[in-house]
């Protein structure tokens, strides 16, 4: 499989070259030149099979070019070697679990795959380490600071708001020390993206330093992330899908959302897709028939969608030939401020017995009010849960005293060491700060 920039102004690359740039030279994210069609064989032939089986038999199609199939029969047991179950919540509406991963955020698949094939497309051309460089809003930052820890010859730096993300994220990556290196932006997560994108736009940085970057930016996040998709398509019987299967899934830089998109490309059927933002309404907005306007991120209880300016609209353009009319027709988009999200926590938990986090809230919101209009009749909505509620405990603890339970891998991060650089949001990552670090 080839790709090319979404701006078209950049040479034509394969999957190696395009995970080993990150960003395209002409500032452009990677998309693929030609969307493989599948049958409806090959889908039907996926029903049964576990969620690592279909990442093998989805990524053979497209890069056993650049990987021999030992290879990828070994990433895909390796990074997809946790569950992702489809919990019921109530008649057609199921809640598909995305965080039973190290870090227990959804993440963790494309974070994982990352770590894995990153080494053997980018290589040191001047004996300086790879350097991983990348902003978080929240749970990024975790996937990628574990899943790259310890790794010979890479280094991480993970830019991220100071403040601005729950306290327990933060040290998930802010304590590791190693080869991860975090800093801590006195602004937005707006600003730590477009902190990275000026340094992926400084040639001679990028080859100077080997620049490559984890965010969802670089297409090797996106791969994996199609393969629960499928994974959640192949679990629902027909029968109970009635006509259709629609995702509801919260959405920030909306890397997660076009890997959906994606794969609906390469034929997946019946499939439709909902984001959900919180008050950072940029996409909604724009969907229901405004100008595509960034706006200034504003702080939620739902912190990881806390994006003005999502990056992944390009991609997300691109699969519809940036045609307006055409991505009206295709995605619905809806915002839920911090007041509605908190009363669906409450009663998700008071009517289920089931605690769910502020980005999953947003989205059962969502479906609750849309699952009755004509063209959602009959269709099964799945909504993505995208972190471990526990990773918000200051929000669930203020809803819901007393009822959060947090996982061992979480209880001794509060006495954990935040090892942090500090920054404004007016400065650069440039050639001396990654020469001093």
């Amino acid at each position: 499989m080839l790709f090319q920039s979404t701006r078209r102004a950049a040479p034509i690359v394969t999957f190696t070259e395009a995970v080993a740039r990150g960003l395209a030279p002409d500032g452009g994210l990677y998309v693929p030149v030609d969307y493989p069609l599948f049958p409806m064989s090959f889908w039907q032939n996926l029903r049964g099979s576990d969620i690592h089986e279909i990442a093998y038999k989805l990524f053979k199609e497209f890069l056993i070019d650049e990987f021999d199939h030992a290879f990828l029969k070994s990433i895909c047991s390796e990074v997809f070697s946790f569950k992702a179950p489809i919990v019921p919540i109530a008649d057609r509406t199921g809640v598909m679990e995305l965080f039973r991963g190290s870090t227990l955020a959804f993440k963790d698949f494309g974070a994982g795959f990352m770590a894995k094939v990153l080494p053997l497309c980018k290589k040191s051309s001047n004996n300086r380490p790879i350097t991983v460089l990348t902003a978080t809003s929240g749970d990024t930052g975790a996937a990628v600071a574990r899943g790259f820890y310890g790794i010979d010859g890479v280094r991480v730096v993970i830019l991220y708001p100071k403040g601005k993300v729950s306290p327990l994220q933060e040290r998930q990556f802010a304590t590791l020390g190693g080869n991860i290196t975090t800093v801590s932006v006195d602004g937005t997560f707006d600003d730590c993206q477009r902190m990275v994108k000026d340094a992926f736009a400084d040639e001679q940085l990028v080859q100077d330093f080997n620049l490559t970057s984890a965010n969802s930016i670089n297409i090797a996040r996106l791969l994996p992330q199609m393969v629960y998709y499928v994974y959640a398509w192949s679990m629902i019987p027909m029968g109970a899908a009635g006509k259709g299967i629609t995702f509801v899934v919260p959405s920030g830089n909306f890397g997660n959302l076009v890997a959906g998109l994606m794969i609906t490309k390469m034929g997946l059927p019946g499939v439709k897709f909902i984001a959900a933002t919180n008050s950072n309404d940029t996409v909604p907005s724009y969907l229901s028939g405004e100008k595509f306007e960034p706006k200034k991120s504003v702080q939620t209880i739902s912190n990881a969608m806390d994006v003005g300016n999502p990056s992944n609209f390009e991609r997300l353009t691109s699969i519809f030939d940036n045609k307006d009319t055409m991505i009206r027709e295709n995605l619905r988009g809806y915002s839920v401020d911090d007041e509605k999200t908190k009363n669906v926590i409450k009663k998700v938990w008071s009517r289920h017995n089931y605690l769910v986090d502020p980005h999953t809230a947003t989205g059962l919101d969502v479906w609750n009010n849309v699952m009755s209009q004509p063209e959602n009749l009959g269709r099964f909505g799945i909504v993505l849960s995208t972190a471990h509620p526990a990773k918000f405990r200051e929000v669930i603890d203020e809803v819901l005293p007393g009822v959060l339970k947090l996982p061992t891998m979480l209880q001794d991060l509060n006495s954990k060491e935040l090892l942090n650089i500090d920054m404004g949001a007016s400065a650069s990552i440039d050639a001396a700060f990654l020469a001093g670090i």
